[in-house]
């Protein structure tokens, strides 16, 4: 594990695997580094690969208050840190980010998203308009368990009666430790509505990739892709929201090869 300092002189940890270009990955949702080591351990065949853990997850630090722009601030340390460009994976909440980081001017050769979760008009149920209070709320209370709950039903529209047994799911207790990063996250998604003039000012290559077994965020790649200018399209026929990573390497290689 190493650590590089933020501009507001939070510690970042990461992972640096591989030799070859820099490649940073930005992962989603209440998720530490560990969601994409086996992928880190996948492209670091081609790539120097830079697997972080976000501000608030994991082995990095938290500083308060609060504020997005310590998100790009991170990337922008951990950029600096590779050389002084990268190319950049993001992953669902992630690739919102990496959306917005490259259309801040951050120095990304060549950018790929998996599947980020803007909801478009009709495709599905809106988030609440109240969603990121209510996260607020939780945290107060200390409810992460709920917090958690209502992530999964509001934000990533899993129906109600399924959510309660992932309680139970291997993992949960490490989601409901870093479950006060979700009221960040939602700073960064707002009402997840796609900014579509920001986005359009994105001008590095990029891929939008998705697996076709969720409608909403297939209309929500297309859009991306039908927003930026040149984007590629490409689709993983069968791959669910969490994709394996056996099946999307090759792609990120590919297209990062280019």
């Amino acid at each position: 594990m190493n650590k590089v300092i933020s501009a507001d002189g939070t510690s970042i940890a990461f992972d640096r695997l591989g030799h070859g270009p820099a490649l940073i990955l930005i992962g989603g949702g209440p998720t530490d580094r560990s969601a994409n080591a086996a992928l880190a351990d996948l492209l670091s065949e081609h790539f120097t690969v830079y697997n972080y853990d976000r501000r608030g997850r994991g082995d990095s630090g938290d500083t308060t208050p609060y504020a997005v722009d310590r998100e790009y601030e991170d990337i922008q340390a951990l950029i600096t840190e590779a050389g002084g460009s990268a190319l950049v994976y993001g992953t669902s909440g992630g690739g919102i980010i990496a959306l917005e980081a490259a259309a801040r001017g951050l120095s990304i050769t060549r950018l790929a998203v998996w599947e980020p979760p803007y909801i478009l008009p009709g495709s599905r149920p809106a988030v609440p308009a109240d969603y990121a209070d209510q996260l607020a709320r939780l945290l107060d209370e200390d409810r992460r368990g709920d917090m958690l709950d209502l992530f999964f039903i509001a934000a990533v529209g899993i129906p109600a009666e399924f959510v309660a047994p992932m309680r139970a799911m291997p993992g949960r207790q490490a989601m409901e430790g870093i479950a006060h990063t979700l009221v960040y996250d939602a700073a960064i998604t707002g009402d997840f509505s796609l900014p579509a003039d920001r986005i359009a000012t994105v001008t590095v290559p990029t891929v939008v990739i998705d697996g076709g077994t969720t409608p909403w965020l297939t209309v929500a790649a297309e859009a991306v892709a039908a927003t930026l200018p040149g984007a590629r399209r490409h689709t993983l026929d069968g791959q669910p929201h969490n994709v394996d990573p056996a099946a999307i390497a090759p792609a990120l290689t590919a297209f990062f090869a280019g």
